[in-house]
């Protein structure tokens, strides 16, 4: 297999904002946009707005530089996420959306929409069938499979299952449903906490397969029923519905490579790869705290494989740190473990060519 090639452009160690758009931009003048955007194209630009409080997010002025390249090409760009699995503002795309509004990524900061991959609460979805060795198929969000062009704009930072989250994470875990995400986090069904039950109904009303009942003045799921999607999880307002965070390591790095597979399944071609190697943490930036960097800024990276860009994300933390991002977050995982799978599945090429800019 051919190497893959890697834009690298370095930034300070404490880059400002005006810093990495000037890195952002020269990565973006390398790449030859015509080859994966066409006139007319839909153009999902996929990225993370940050949970509340949380300030080492990507900015909008950055993301504002690829939407301006997409428009150069006629096409029709777009930001889009997913809700979470979990509760809180980002778990439907009402809350959601009001959360990115207050995080700056405005039409007018951005110059593009923002539409919810996966509809309102997060089941619109597609089954895409792929060839990997954990599942068939993968339940992705509609709108992700649907639209013509992806461009994933990641922040790399640590995590707690799988040593660092950059592109695969923010493609596989960021690019499926409810369901998906159900799937790839717990090794078992939701249950419900009886303590915080209020028999408010709304879960035994929405459950698809109708496997919620009430026992004893609670709702119960029947586990022998339960497909796994999720739905009761983000519609219950007292946080009663619960489920295991539990899964290994090892399990849920790989499950996150073939949802990513799946997520550029129809997107050969079409798709482009940023990563933003700066305020990189010890967490995602899931969580709703303010966080401190745990190494300094590196620079921008760009490629059209998803595989050779998290494995020079690795590389270039550990050159700068003698240990890599996910060792440095979290000595005890193996971020590796993803990178391995993603390959074996066909996903992309560990073996790459760094251009430096």
């Amino acid at each position: 297999m051919q190497n893959s090639k890697v834009l690298f452009c370095s930034l300070s160690p404490k880059s400002s904002l005006p810093e990495r758009k000037d890195a952002l931009n020269k990565i973006l003048s390398q790449i030859d946009f015509t080859s994966i955007v066409s006139p007319r194209d839909k153009v999902a630009i996929k990225m993370h707005i940050g949970d509340v409080n949380n300030v080492t997010h990507i900015a909008p002025e950055l993301v504002a530089l690829v939407v301006q390249e997409v428009k150069k090409q006629n096409a029709l760009p777009y930001l889009t996420e997913t809700s979470t699995l979990y509760s809180g503002p980002r778990s439907n795309a009402i809350t959601h959306l009001q959360l990115a509004q207050e995080h700056g990524f405005t039409f007018e900061a951005v110059g593009a929409p923002f539409i919810m991959a996966d509809g309102l609460f997060g089941n619109a979805e597609i089954e895409v069938p792929i060839n990997g060795i954990l599942f068939d198929k993968v339940n992705i969000a509609r709108d992700a499979v649907l639209t013509d062009v992806l461009i994933a704009l990641s922040h790399p930072t640590g995590h707690m299952l799988s040593g660092i989250g950059a592109c695969l994470k923010n493609l596989g875990m960021g690019l499926s449903s409810r369901k998906g995400k159900m799937l790839q986090h717990s090794s078992i069904k939701p249950y419900i906490n009886a303590d915080q039950c209020t028999l408010c109904g709304q879960c035994l009303k929405w459950c698809p397969v109708q496997c919620i009942i009430e026992q004893n003045g609670k709702a119960f799921i029947q586990q022998e029923i339960c497909i796994g999607c999720g739905e009761c999880l983000t519609l219950c307002k007292f946080s009663a519905v619960k489920f295991n965070w539990g899964i290994g390591s090892e399990d849920f790095q790989k499950s996150i490579a073939e949802y990513a597979l799946g997520a550029i399944q129809n997107k050969r071609g079409k798709s482009l790869f940023i990563n933003v190697l700066t305020d990189m943490t010890k967490e995602c930036d899931c969580l709703s705290i303010k966080q401190t960097p745990v190494i300094d800024d590196i620079g921008i990276l760009a490629s059209t494989d998803p595989v050779a860009i998290d494995q020079a994300t690795l590389d270039l933390t550990r050159q700068r740190n003698n240990k890599d991002l996910g060792r440095i977050a979290y000595p005890a995982l193996d971020p590796n473990i993803q990178l391995d799978h993603a390959e074996k599945i066909g996903l992309g090429n560990r073996k790459y060519e760094l251009v430096e800019i």
